[in-house]
């Protein structure tokens, strides 16, 4: 039966990202793809591109909040919620402020960089303090996080760039996604398959480091790759299309819910629930104001804020793994 629900949830996905591409301000059909060039760059530079960008930043900033609520053995967290992001910005920001000229490449590495270091950071700290409630976890995150947005802020507003930083990083908008521009995102699509293939060794680290040790993992090993995923996925969308804020938290969360635990049976419907629920976000973002656009991230920000707070408010039980 669960193998339905799948090829169910693939079918909407395909559906939905026909949706992607046909939706915009030049209307699409198969006579004027078939006769006109301009249709044709349309669909093959822009719209194709964006839908791919859609996909990817979706399904792994879903599964990128799913590796770190296990590692952290909390479901009230993700790379938005721990310091991830906002050290990924902070990196983005301090390449625009000394390269300006650097590529995307550039920029993406040093981004996965500062990233990788704001999460040991977090977890450092986590391991620091007396975690009385699962509520504690999001909360030092978001402290964290703070601290580091306050630091990046300063830096963008002393050199001129709070405009550009808040455009960037903020922006969330797919509208740029072009041909040339996108394809290191493929990247990300290959970190979720890894995360795919090795679920069942986060599944066993998110039992608690002595269970692990217990049962033959290598624990600290699968901490490092865990922690690298989060951070080259975090800071190749932030490079890229910018913040995505509360995927990582709402659509593991929501799976669980409905499918239970067993990552390894869960995972392919965090992808497809993600790439579709981004996806969703951008065509009503396109739709509601056309021709203009309201970004993506600020449609998924609504969103996830009143999913986070039901959460919080009517399963603080469930927040514990």
């Amino acid at each position: 039966m669960k193998s339905t629900y799948l090829i169910i949830g693939i079918i909407i996905l395909i559906g939905l990202s026909l949706i992607s591409l046909l939706t915009g301000v030049t209307n699409i059909s198969f006579l004027t793809f078939m006769t006109d060039s301009d249709t044709r760059d349309i669909l093959f530079i822009s719209r194709l591109p964006r839908t791919m960008a859609l996909l990817l930043a979706g399904s792994a900033m879903s599964v990128a909040g799913l590796i770190m609520q296990l590692l952290t053995q909390n479901r009230f967290i993700e790379p938005s919620l721990a310091g991830t992001t906002q050290s990924a910005s902070l990196g983005l920001l301090l390449v625009m402020v000394f390269v300006p000229e650097a590529t995307i490449f550039f920029k993406m590495t040093i981004a996965s960089l500062f990233a990788l270091v704001g999460t040991a950071l977090f977890m450092i700290i986590l391991r620091k303090i007396v975690l009385k409630s699962a509520l504690i976890v999001p909360l030092v995150g978001i402290m964290l996080g703070s601290v580091i947005s306050a630091v990046t802020i300063f830096i963008a507003m002393y050199y001129g760039l709070l405009q550009s930083l808040w455009a960037w990083i903020y922006g969330g908008d797919f509208s740029g996604v072009l041909q040339g521009r996108y394809e290191l995102l493929w990247l990300v699509g290959f970190l979720t398959l890894f995360a795919c293939w090795v679920a069942d060794s986060f599944t066993v680290a998110g039992m608690g480091r002595e269970f692990a040790i217990n049962v033959g993992l290598n624990y600290r090993s699968v901490m490092l790759m865990g922690l690298t995923v989060i951070a080259l996925v975090t800071g190749i969308v932030i490079s890229v299309v910018g913040l995505l804020p509360f995927i990582g938290l709402i659509v593991p969360n929501l799976i669980s819910m409905i499918m239970g635990d067993n990552v390894r049976k869960t995972i392919p419907y965090v992808c497809i629930f993600g790439a579709g629920l981004v996806l969703v976000c951008d065509i009503i973002g396109r739709i509601v104001i056309a021709p203009f656009e309201i970004p993506a991230s600020t449609i998924l920000g609504g969103i996830g804020a009143i999913i986070f707070l039901y959460l919080l408010i009517k399963q603080a039980k469930y927040a514990k793994h």
